[in-house]
Parts: structure tokens; sequence; C-alpha cells
């Protein structure tokens, strides 16, 4: 399958009490994290090292590498370890579990990708691009972002 043959529906889902996997401690998956905070706290993080500001994220953290059974129990992956093969093998072995994963930097790979969020009380707008121009859905988030802070967009 290639890239522009993928198909990403904009679905938002519940995370109540759902545990939820961070593979990976450096900038790509500190960045992830700070999103996921906004939204869940149940949120445990695996990595032979951290960032700084990563640790200030309200997770548990597990200072090791990677097993298959680290799987066990979770309902959403995110793999963010900037090392390809791994992220490959982390998402085969998570797709054995049926647990629906999210491999930063690669779309071939992800059963769910994340949109641009903006989360403003119980309103939260997501721009998506199908996993094809994140910047251009960053930009578009931001515009709107800049919109409803102006008052030209009034939420109530």
């Amino acid at each position: 399958m290639k890239r522009e043959e993928l198909q990403f529906l904009p679905i938002s889902i519940n995370v109540t009490g759902k545990k939820i996997l961070l593979i990976g401690g450096g900038k790509v998956a500190t960045h992830k994290g700070t999103i996921l905070a906004r939204f869940v706290n149940q949120v445990t993080v695996i990595s032979p090292d951290f960032t700084t500001e990563i640790k200030e994220l309200p997770f548990t953290f597990i200072e090791k590498e990677y097993e298959k059974s680290d799987l066990d129990g979770f309902f959403l992956v995110y793999v963010c370890t900037g090392d390809h093969e791994l992220n490959r093998r982390i998402k085969i072995d998570a797709e054995t579990l049926n647990i629906l994963t999210s491999v930063c930097d690669a779309p071939l790979l992800c059963d769910f990708v994340s949109p641009a969020i903006h989360k403003a009380g119980d309103i939260t707008f997501a721009v998506g691009s199908n996993a094809q121009n994140v910047f251009q859905s960053v930009e578009i988030r931001n515009q709107i972002k800049e919109l409803i802070e102006n008052g030209q967009i009034h939420i109530k």
C-alpha cells in the first residue's frame, strides 16, 4: 500500500480508564507525551533513557529496553523510538495482540494517527491531513485557535 492510499477515519476515542503506552523517551516521544498529557494521565513510558522534559509529565516511567511483554494490558501504543527496525518490530508485536498502534513518522505502520489538536474546556477540535501533511494540519489548527482566542469564533 502506498502512503497516498491510506485512509484514516477521524474519530474520538474514549480513553477514560484505558492504559496507554508510549515507547521512546526522546524529543518526538516528549512532544507526543505533552499532547497526551492534556487528555490522560494513565500513560506508561518505556525507554532506556528520557529527556528532562518528558520526565516532568504525570506519567509512569520504566527505564528499560522494549520487550514484547511490555505490551500486555495496553489499549493504545504510541511508538516513538527513532529506531525504524525497532518501531517495525513493536508494530508487529502489537498487531499480534490486537493493540492499536501509532508509529511516529511512519504512516504506513499506523493503525491510527493523531491530528493537530486544540483543547479548550470541553471543546476539542482536530485538523487532520490523512497522514499526508502534518505541517499544514498544524498551521490550520493554529489559525482556528487564533480566531477563537481573538473572539472571531465564539465558543459557548
